[in-house]
Protein backbone atom coordinates (compact mmCIF):
# COMPACT_ATOMS: atom_id res chain seq x y z
CA UNK A 1 0.00 0.00 0.00
CA UNK A 2 1.40 3.17 -0.93
CA UNK A 3 2.12 6.10 1.75
CA UNK A 4 1.60 9.79 0.93
CA UNK A 5 5.00 11.53 2.05
CA UNK A 6 4.42 14.37 4.35
CA UNK A 7 5.79 17.83 3.37
CA UNK A 8 6.02 21.39 4.23
CA UNK A 9 4.07 24.09 2.41
CA UNK A 10 5.79 27.60 2.99
CA UNK A 11 4.65 30.72 1.01
CA UNK A 12 7.68 33.36 0.62
CA UNK A 13 7.95 36.87 -0.53
CA UNK A 14 9.85 37.35 -3.14
CA UNK A 15 12.26 40.44 -4.56
CA UNK A 16 15.01 40.55 -6.78
CA UNK A 17 15.49 43.80 -6.07
CA UNK A 18 14.04 47.26 -4.52
CA UNK A 19 12.95 48.17 -7.96
CA UNK A 20 11.46 45.17 -8.91
CA UNK A 21 7.26 44.72 -7.14
CA UNK A 22 7.22 41.65 -4.95
CA UNK A 23 5.72 38.25 -5.76
CA UNK A 24 5.12 35.55 -3.73
CA UNK A 25 6.15 31.99 -5.08
CA UNK A 26 5.15 28.60 -2.96
CA UNK A 27 6.85 25.49 -1.81
CA UNK A 28 6.61 22.16 -1.04
CA UNK A 29 9.33 20.51 1.02
CA UNK A 30 9.87 17.10 1.97
CA UNK A 31 9.12 17.23 5.93
CA UNK A 32 12.15 15.97 8.68
CA UNK A 33 11.84 16.47 12.31
CA UNK A 34 13.39 19.07 14.15
CA UNK A 35 13.81 20.78 11.21
CA UNK A 36 14.31 25.47 11.16
CA UNK A 37 13.43 27.89 8.91
CA UNK A 38 17.37 27.84 8.00
CA UNK A 39 17.35 24.13 7.23
CA UNK A 40 14.01 24.65 5.26
CA UNK A 41 15.73 27.79 2.86
CA UNK A 42 19.06 25.25 2.52
CA UNK A 43 16.48 22.39 0.89
CA UNK A 44 14.58 24.98 -1.38
CA UNK A 45 18.09 26.03 -1.90
CA UNK A 46 19.11 22.35 -3.19
CA UNK A 47 15.86 22.14 -4.95
CA UNK A 48 15.08 25.44 -6.14
CA UNK A 49 11.16 24.07 -7.78
CA UNK A 50 8.27 25.64 -6.99
CA UNK A 51 5.02 23.83 -6.09
CA UNK A 52 3.81 23.90 -9.68
CA UNK A 53 6.76 22.51 -11.09
CA UNK A 54 8.43 25.57 -11.60
CA UNK A 55 12.37 26.11 -11.65
CA UNK A 56 13.37 29.50 -9.96
CA UNK A 57 16.15 30.80 -8.10
CA UNK A 58 17.58 30.34 -4.67
CA UNK A 59 16.21 32.82 -2.09
CA UNK A 60 18.65 35.05 -0.83
CA UNK A 61 18.65 34.97 3.31
CA UNK A 62 21.03 36.65 5.95
CA UNK A 63 22.33 33.81 7.66
CA UNK A 64 26.04 32.69 9.99
CA UNK A 65 25.90 31.30 13.00
CA UNK A 66 22.47 29.21 13.19
CA UNK A 67 22.44 29.37 16.88
CA UNK A 68 20.93 32.69 17.63
CA UNK A 69 23.93 34.59 18.33
CA UNK A 70 24.78 37.01 15.01
CA UNK A 71 21.47 38.01 14.84
CA UNK A 72 21.62 38.26 10.76
CA UNK A 73 18.60 35.92 10.13
CA UNK A 74 15.90 37.94 11.64
CA UNK A 75 12.89 37.99 9.16
CA UNK A 76 8.55 37.76 9.63
CA UNK A 77 7.62 34.42 10.06
CA UNK A 78 4.08 33.66 9.98
CA UNK A 79 3.98 38.00 10.53
CA UNK A 80 6.04 37.79 13.03
CA UNK A 81 9.61 39.20 13.39
CA UNK A 82 11.98 36.63 15.08
CA UNK A 83 14.85 34.33 14.23
CA UNK A 84 15.06 32.16 11.52
CA UNK A 85 17.82 29.33 13.45
CA UNK A 86 15.69 29.32 15.85
CA UNK A 87 11.96 28.87 14.76
CA UNK A 88 11.26 25.32 14.65
CA UNK A 89 9.17 24.19 11.92
CA UNK A 90 7.62 21.67 14.17
CA UNK A 91 5.93 24.19 15.82
CA UNK A 92 4.88 26.51 13.43
CA UNK A 93 1.08 26.40 11.73
CA UNK A 94 1.15 25.74 8.00
CA UNK A 95 1.52 27.01 5.73
CA UNK A 96 4.63 29.08 7.12
CA UNK A 97 4.78 32.20 5.60
CA UNK A 98 8.30 34.17 5.48
CA UNK A 99 8.55 37.49 4.44
CA UNK A 100 11.87 40.49 5.36
CA UNK A 101 11.25 42.84 7.79
CA UNK A 102 9.36 45.41 6.46
CA UNK A 103 11.19 48.55 8.25
CA UNK A 104 14.59 48.19 6.05
CA UNK A 105 15.52 48.39 2.86
CA UNK A 106 15.20 45.69 0.41
CA UNK A 107 18.33 44.09 -0.43
CA UNK A 108 17.24 41.08 -2.47
CA UNK A 109 14.23 38.37 -1.12
CA UNK A 110 14.18 38.37 2.77
CA UNK A 111 17.78 39.99 3.16
CA UNK A 112 17.05 43.57 3.66
CA UNK A 113 19.91 46.39 4.73
CA UNK A 114 19.84 47.15 8.53
CA UNK A 115 22.43 49.60 8.42
CA UNK A 116 20.69 51.95 9.81
CA UNK A 117 21.67 50.08 13.29
CA UNK A 118 25.19 50.62 13.01
CA UNK A 119 25.03 54.52 11.88
CA UNK A 120 23.15 55.00 15.29
CA UNK A 121 25.41 53.39 17.29
CA UNK A 122 28.13 55.24 15.68
CA UNK A 123 26.11 58.40 16.93
CA UNK A 124 25.81 57.30 20.58
CA UNK A 125 30.01 55.93 20.07
CA UNK A 126 28.99 52.60 21.25
CA UNK A 127 32.32 51.72 22.02
CA UNK A 128 35.41 51.67 24.95
CA UNK A 129 37.58 54.45 23.67
CA UNK A 130 41.72 53.11 22.92
CA UNK A 131 44.58 55.02 23.08
CA UNK A 132 46.41 52.84 20.40
CA UNK A 133 47.03 49.14 19.60
CA UNK A 134 49.71 48.93 22.39
CA UNK A 135 49.41 46.90 25.92
CA UNK A 136 46.94 49.55 28.40
CA UNK A 137 47.64 47.16 31.12
CA UNK A 138 44.73 45.29 33.57
CA UNK A 139 41.16 47.91 33.16
CA UNK A 140 39.64 49.14 35.85
CA UNK A 141 37.99 47.06 38.20
CA UNK A 142 34.20 46.59 37.90
CA UNK A 143 31.81 45.83 40.87
CA UNK A 144 29.98 42.81 40.74
CA UNK A 145 26.73 44.62 40.81
CA UNK A 146 27.53 46.75 37.96
CA UNK A 147 28.78 43.02 36.16
CA UNK A 148 25.09 41.76 36.81
CA UNK A 149 23.60 44.95 35.04
CA UNK A 150 25.65 44.94 32.28
CA UNK A 151 25.84 41.54 31.38
CA UNK A 152 22.01 41.47 30.12
CA UNK A 153 22.89 44.18 27.70
CA UNK A 154 25.96 42.55 26.38
CA UNK A 155 23.59 40.04 24.91
CA UNK A 156 22.73 41.99 22.04
CA UNK A 157 22.82 40.54 18.62
CA UNK A 158 22.24 43.36 16.74
CA UNK A 159 18.74 41.30 14.97
CA UNK A 160 17.22 44.86 14.78
CA UNK A 161 13.67 43.03 15.75
CA UNK A 162 13.33 45.27 18.31
CA UNK A 163 13.16 48.48 15.82
CA UNK A 164 10.98 46.07 13.55
CA UNK A 165 8.48 45.70 15.98
CA UNK A 166 8.76 49.13 17.31
CA UNK A 167 5.64 51.48 16.52
CA UNK A 168 8.22 54.80 17.16
CA UNK A 169 10.55 53.42 14.73
CA UNK A 170 9.04 54.17 11.06
CA UNK A 171 9.69 56.76 8.14
CA UNK A 172 8.54 59.67 9.76
CA UNK A 173 10.70 59.55 12.44
CA UNK A 174 14.52 59.21 12.92
CA UNK A 175 14.26 57.24 16.49
CA UNK A 176 17.26 55.63 17.11
CA UNK A 177 15.48 52.48 18.39
CA UNK A 178 15.46 50.14 21.91
CA UNK A 179 19.30 48.63 20.96
CA UNK A 180 20.87 51.44 20.38
CA UNK A 181 19.77 53.15 24.17
CA UNK A 182 20.32 49.80 25.45
CA UNK A 183 23.91 50.24 24.43
CA UNK A 184 24.01 53.49 25.16
CA UNK A 185 23.35 52.30 29.27
CA UNK A 186 26.13 49.37 28.63
CA UNK A 187 29.12 51.61 27.79
CA UNK A 188 28.09 54.14 29.98
CA UNK A 189 28.53 51.62 32.66
CA UNK A 190 31.69 50.60 31.72
CA UNK A 191 34.45 51.95 33.69
CA UNK A 192 36.85 52.76 30.74
CA UNK A 193 33.50 53.25 27.89
CA UNK A 194 32.05 55.93 30.73
CA UNK A 195 34.74 58.54 29.48
CA UNK A 196 32.15 59.05 26.50
CA UNK A 197 29.06 59.08 28.84
CA UNK A 198 28.45 63.23 27.91
CA UNK A 199 28.72 62.38 24.36
CA UNK A 200 26.74 59.64 24.45
CA UNK A 201 23.92 61.38 26.12
CA UNK A 202 24.08 64.43 24.45
CA UNK A 203 23.41 62.39 20.88
CA UNK A 204 20.28 61.01 22.55
CA UNK A 205 19.05 64.25 23.54
CA UNK A 206 18.71 65.21 20.11
CA UNK A 207 16.08 64.43 17.12
CA UNK A 208 14.85 60.97 17.53
CA UNK A 209 16.13 60.18 20.66
CA UNK A 210 15.18 58.72 23.60
CA UNK A 211 12.78 61.22 24.12
CA UNK A 212 10.69 60.01 21.35
CA UNK A 213 10.17 55.91 23.00
CA UNK A 214 6.36 56.00 23.28
CA UNK A 215 6.90 52.87 25.92
CA UNK A 216 4.72 50.40 23.86
CA UNK A 217 7.30 47.81 25.04
CA UNK A 218 6.98 45.90 22.22
CA UNK A 219 10.69 45.21 22.05
CA UNK A 220 10.66 43.51 25.29
CA UNK A 221 8.45 40.96 24.00
CA UNK A 222 10.07 40.73 20.64
CA UNK A 223 13.54 40.21 21.61
CA UNK A 224 14.69 36.94 21.33
CA UNK A 225 17.51 37.59 24.11
CA UNK A 226 15.05 38.90 26.75
CA UNK A 227 17.29 42.52 27.01
CA UNK A 228 15.94 44.83 29.59
CA UNK A 229 15.17 47.11 27.52
CA UNK A 230 12.26 49.24 29.15
CA UNK A 231 14.66 49.40 31.95
CA UNK A 232 17.39 50.44 29.82
CA UNK A 233 15.59 52.82 27.90
CA UNK A 234 14.19 54.41 31.63
CA UNK A 235 18.04 54.81 32.88
CA UNK A 236 19.22 56.62 30.18
CA UNK A 237 16.11 58.64 30.09
CA UNK A 238 16.85 59.80 33.13
CA UNK A 239 20.04 60.37 32.76
CA UNK A 240 19.50 62.51 29.18
CA UNK A 241 17.29 64.62 31.52
CA UNK A 242 20.25 65.20 34.38
CA UNK A 243 22.70 65.81 31.09
CA UNK A 244 20.36 68.51 29.48
CA UNK A 245 20.19 70.30 33.31
CA UNK A 246 24.06 70.46 33.75
CA UNK A 247 24.80 71.72 30.42
CA UNK A 248 22.08 74.23 30.81
CA UNK A 249 23.95 75.32 34.11
CA UNK A 250 27.29 75.41 32.91
CA UNK A 251 26.45 77.75 29.69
Amino acid sequence: MATTQKTIKVSIKRQPNPQTPARTETFEIPYRPNMNVTSLLGEIAANPVTNTGDTTTAIAYDSNCLEEICGSCAMLINGKARMACSALVDKLEQPITLAPLSKFPIVRDLSVDRSVLFQNLKAVKAWVPIDGSYDLGPGPRQFPQIQEQRYPLSNCISCTICMEVCPQFNDSTNFVGAATIAQTKLFNMDPAGSVLKEERLRALAGDGGVQECGMAQNCVAACPKQLPLIEAISDVSRDVVIQQVKDLFAM
